[in-house]
């Protein structure tokens, strides 16, 4: 399996945190930060099976 690195950018939003992955345009949301961070891995890693050729 190939391993991919990607910038992830975390910001609060009223009471949520907000974690997107500039590189592939994917954003997700959380109470917490792991909730967020945890909610982005799997959105961008179903986007890439998707999307890739």
């Amino acid at each position: 399996m190939k391993t991919r690195s990607f910038t992830i950018v975390i910001y609060k939003e009223d009471d949520m945190y907000i974690a997107e992955c500039p590189e592939v345009g994917t954003v997700d949301q959380g109470e917490t930060i792991e909730q967020a961070i945890s909610g982005l891995q799997e959105a961008t890693k179903l986007y890439l099976q998707e999307f890739s050729y």
